[in-house]
């Protein structure tokens, strides 16, 4: 009896990790992996931002070029920068024992990430590093705290520090006004993230429409027939929506003399 609750108890473990890290609310982001050109320009951000550390080493170059509309010839221009052929796997292009004296462990494999972590959490996680002189790449993160991961999204996002600023003051979820002049009512939070404007490429809308193209990618990689299954399984609803009136025909005659 003591092994087995033992036994649960390790197997509680991850879910209780991401619990620790769940008093922060998340945002919701809507994911799409049929729309082409999100997935497109998230492999290409897959590849020049993460798989310098990274990879997806159960995807294959060919079948993400095939799946997303890409021709070979463009994916190994453009998208391949190892040497790589087109029908290997989406390898990393850091050794893993390189990885292991930079950064104390070998970064881990993101082909199934989104099936881990869930795609809110990896919105929210890719667009919450700030900086944080305290820790050792400079970076923290408020999805992820300490969390040993560079911002390598920083050229882009601009440098994010935690500040103070007015926001509405909720009460369960609800804006609370002043009864006399009907303005909302505001206090002062100090734990709110603020890019420093001008400090990266992208601008607030379109660095969260890359990150959300990112991260529909990931969807993607973890599960590539996500498509193909809910088509074959509309098929499947159809054909026993099909034979389940004709079974409900014969089991009427069968027991049409009983009844």
């Amino acid at each position: 009896m003591k092994k087995l609750f033992a036994v649960l108890m390790l197997a509680c473990l991850p879910m209780l990790a991401l619990a620790a890290g769940a008093g922060l609310k998340l945002e919701p982001v809507d994911i799409d992996v049929s729309d082409k050109a999100a997935l497109q320009d998230g492999a290409r951000t897959f590849v020049n931002y993460c798989m310098g550390c990274h990879g997806a080493k159960y995807q294959r170059y060919e079948r993400v070029a095939d799946d997303l509309g890409i021709a070979h010839e463009t994916m190994l221009q453009m998208l391949v920068f190892t040497g790589a052929k087109i029908g290997d796997h989406m390898k990393s292009s850091m050794r893993a024992e390189d990885a292991k004296a930079w950064f104390g462990a070998e970064p881990p494999d993101l082909t199934l990430v989104a099936r881990v972590r869930g795609t809110d959490w990896l919105y929210n996680y890719l667009r919450s590093f700030h900086e944080d002189p305290s820790r050792p790449m400079g970076v923290n993160n408020r999805v992820f705290p300490n969390v040993g991961m560079p911002n390598v999204l920083a050229g882009l996002q601009g440098r994010q520090v935690i500040g103070c600023k007015q926001v509405a003051l909720e009460v369960d979820g609800k804006k609370q006004y002043d009864p006399l002049s009907g303005s909302p009512l505001t206090h002062e939070a100090c734990d709110q993230l603020t890019v420093i404007a001008g400090t990266g490429s992208l601008n607030p809308e379109q660095f969260d429409e890359k990150v959300r193209n990112l991260v529909t990618f990931l969807a993607y990689s973890a599960n590539p027939v996500k498509l193909e299954h809910q088509r074959i399984g509309t098929w499947v609803l159809l054909y026993l929506a099909f034979f389940f009136v004709f079974a409900w025909l014969l089991k009427r005659e069968y027991w049409k003399d009983i009844h």
